[in-house]
Formats: structure tokens, C-alpha cells, sequence
């Protein structure tokens, strides 16, 4: 399953494979729920040990930064071990392809249904 990569990217080529394996990662360890809220929104669910905010923030500031489309909101969770949190992903309506393929990638990788 692919995820759509749009011209409005700046990550170099080489370097997009990178970036979608530590997405893939974090989708395969720590993403309970994918949940889409609008057409331009979706939210995710994610637990995992100590120090996964601190990962997500600085996975979510690097795509930010080479793709300024995506605006992405931590909100920590109730967790009674590690954290929780839901990290919601909104974008402009011309972008809703690529959210909703990156959405359809989270919910694959993380129940082990990607092909």
C-alpha cells in the first residue's frame, strides 16, 4: 500500500522511503485507533512506554517541515503505563487524497493487514 507523496513535498526522493519506515514504525508499535473524523481529518490513537510523546512531536515536526500542508495536534491521554495520546492530522481539502492515504496505510500497519 502506498502513500500518496504530493509535488508540495520538499523531502528529497531518497530520503521519503526513510520517513514512511519510521511512520510505518510507529504505526506498527503504538497506533491503537485510526479514527476519521472529516474528510480533511483524522485522528489517531496511540499508547506506548515513556517517551512516545516526545517521539511523535519530533516525527510530526520533521513532516511538518517538508510538508507544511499537514498540521498536527498531540493531545496526551489518560494511561495507567507509559502514555497515550491521540494525534490528530488535518490538512486542506485539496490534500485529502494524501490523508486519506496515509490514514488507510495507519489502520493497515498497525493491525498487520499492509501488504
Amino acid at each position: 500500500m502506498d502513500v500518496q507523496v504530493p509535488d508540495a513535498c520538499t523531502l528529497p526522493t531518497a530520503e521519503q522511503p526513510l520517513r514512511l519506515a519510521e511512520f510505518d514504525e510507529l504505526f506498527a508499535t503504538a497506533v491503537r485507533r485510526v479514527e476519521p473524523i472529516a474528510a480533511d481529518h483524522v485522528r489517531m490513537s496511540l499508547t506506548g512506554p515513556t517517551g512516545l510523546a516526545e517521539k511523535v512531536r519530533d516525527l510530526t515536526a520533521r513532516e511538518s517541515e517538508c510538508c507544511s500542508f499537514f498540521a498536527f495536534t498531540i493531545t496526551p491521554q489518560p494511561a495507567t503505563d507509559g502514555e497515550a495520546l491521540a494525534l490528530d492530522i488535518s490538512v486542506p481539502a485539496v490534500y485529502t487524497d494524501v490523508l486519506d492515504s496515509l490514514a488507510q496505510r495507519a489502520a493497515a500497519v498497525s493491525t498487520g493487514t499492509a501488504s
